[in-house]
């Protein structure tokens, strides 16, 4: 991998993103000996500008970092890697070194253009429509989801299937909406059940 080293004193920013979520979790610095390191051990290793040497994220916490895959940008001076953190990121303690509403995905933007078409009160949105009938409309359209996509399980036709799953989301986010349950509130649920 051409990595261009020479803007920054011999070091390039490195941006870490958690493979399975992609939640950006931290950013750090690597020199060519970091990055050769990191490449060789499959587990993050900066070089430290406060320490002046290299650091293996999770040394002393035994928090690593396992690497997924790496990739540089365009300009080949930045690098993003994908990882499976093996604890939290943060010497916070938290999961990522940015705050929870950073890290969020496209579901999450989902469930806020769902609130904007909700509290637009427009009557060309589906969205909008679906929610004036009420909490019984919409229950009632998760559980035809719900149906749709068992039926289509068992047929061998992946992207009906898929189709069926992406109807069945979105209509349980109006269903949460309806409820004034956000996601975030089942995330935390999930998350303290792999406990």
């Amino acid at each position: 991998m051409n990595i261009d080293y020479s803007k920054n004193n011999g070091l390039v920013p490195v941006i870490i993103q958690n493979n399975n979520t992609l939640k950006v979790l931290m950013l750090g610095y690597m020199n060519k000996e970091a990055f050769e390191k990191t490449v060789q051990e499959k587990m993050v290793t900066f070089f430290s500008r406060s320490k002046q040497r290299l650091w293996t994220k999770g040394e002393k916490s035994g928090n690593f970092l396992a690497v997924k895959s790496i990739q540089k940008d365009c300009d080949q001076d930045t690098l993003l890697i994908k990882v499976v953190p093996s604890g939290p990121t943060c010497h916070t303690g938290s999961e990522s070194c940015f705050s929870d509403e950073s890290a969020k995905g496209f579901i999450y933007m989902l469930e806020s253009i769902i609130n904007s078409r909700v509290n637009e009160n427009s009557n060309n949105s589906y969205t909008g429509n679906l929610f004036k009938m009420g909490i019984n409309k919409i229950a009632q359209k998760v559980g035809e989801e719900a149906v749709e996509l068992v039926i289509e399980s068992k047929d061998n036709n992946p992207e009906l299937f898929k189709g069926e799953a992406a109807d069945l989301l979105f209509h349980l986010l109006v269903l949460l909406r309806a409820k004034n349950i956000g996601l975030n509130q089942i995330e935390e649920i999930l998350k303290a059940r792999q406990n």
